[in-house]
């Protein structure tokens, strides 16, 4: 079905099908919150719980450290992508509290988000192996510096991003979770795997999304998904800071790389992941600019693949960096 109008209509008219969507969202009373997962302050035998968090906590490399705090800033600038999905018209919560099904998805994605920043933050307060005015300073200049995916207010090439971004989250959650567990951090590890659940939802929702966009609305939605890949992918904590003039976000990103929490065969693999969940090879009855994306978007993730191949070649000579999150330690 192809609707022929603006693309904030083709989203109006989604409005019953995002409503069958949002149980992707779990009522409050079925979800987990950061206090289930972290030593009871206000329990009996508190002590002895926050004891043995911190003797596992003991045994985490600085590599963990710096990729978890890098996962941590970037969930704590919430406000700034809950602002970003607003922008777009067709989506917007124009009241704050309307009960929209668009609205009501978006408030709801940002609620079940809000904790994953709390758990991890609370975690490594009580951890006490990072420096976490440093981090806090962070998370601040993140915040105040914005975040911009080079979208525009198209709401298409928007969902796109979001649902890269979902599925990149979960990788990067899992993966910094399984390094805990071979550092001994079984604890650290649940919790990682816990968000990462979190996030599979959410990446099922935006494809869906998305995926309903392509039905009703083919050509002008593979270009906006090739449009978004053009321009490549940018990062949610592109802009963070520690106070410092050094590209903060360039080393946390080679960390991560060399850490395998997050790689460029990663970004090539998420491609092709949404490439083939979409079936954009399989799209027949495009335009002719249409068209041309459809090769481009096909023969994408061999592209970076390849470029995955140059990156691990280079990464082992590239030199160890402090970060002042773990004390001015290089990592």
């Amino acid at each position: 079905m192809i609707l022929a109008c603006h693309e904030d209509e083709v989203l109006e008219h989604m409005q019953a099908f995002i409503r069958d969507q949002l149980s992707l969202l779990k009522p409050v009373a079925d979800s987990w919150q950061p206090q289930d997962l972290l030593p009871d302050m206000a329990a009996t035998g508190w002590e002895k719980k926050l004891e043995a968090l911190r003797e596992r906590a003991v045994h985490l490399s600085d590599e963990v450290l710096v990729v978890l705090v890098g996962n941590l800033v970037t969930e704590e600038a919430l406000p700034s992508y809950q602002t970003w999905l607003n922008r777009n018209d067709g989506m917007k919560d124009e009241t704050g509290a309307d009960d929209s099904p668009w609205a009501v998805w978006t408030r709801g994605w940002t609620a079940e988000e809000n904790r994953h920043g709390d758990v991890l933050n609370k975690y490594l307060y009580l951890s006490g192996r990072v420096n976490m005015r440093t981090v806090e300073v962070t998370i601040q200049h993140l915040l105040r510096n914005g975040f911009d995916l080079k979208s525009g207010s198209d709401p298409y090439q928007s969902l796109v991003y979001a649902a890269f971004q979902e599925r990149a989250t979960k990788i990067s959650h899992l993966n910094t979770g399984r390094l805990a567990e071979s550092c001994g951090d079984g604890f650290l590890g649940h919790i990682c795997a816990t968000i990462a659940g979190d996030e599979a939802r959410h990446e099922e929702a935006y494809k869906r999304f998305f995926g309903e966009i392509i039905r009703l609305d083919p050509s002008r939605a593979v270009t906006a998904f090739a449009l978004m890949m053009r321009q490549k992918v940018a990062m949610p904590a592109r802009f963070m800071c520690d106070g410092t003039d050094r590209d903060l976000f360039s080393q946390f990103a080679v960390v991560a790389q060399k850490s395998g929490i997050y790689t460029t065969r990663d970004y090539a693999n998420v491609i092709e992941h949404l490439v083939d969940y979409w079936r954009i090879g399989s799209l027949t009855g495009l335009t002719g600019e249409a068209a041309q994306h459809q090769d481009f978007l096909c023969g994408l993730a061999e592209h970076y693949s390849s470029k995955a191949d140059r990156v691990e070649e280079v990464l082992p000579s590239l030199p160890k960096k402090s970060f002042l999150w773990i004390f001015d330690r290089a990592a």
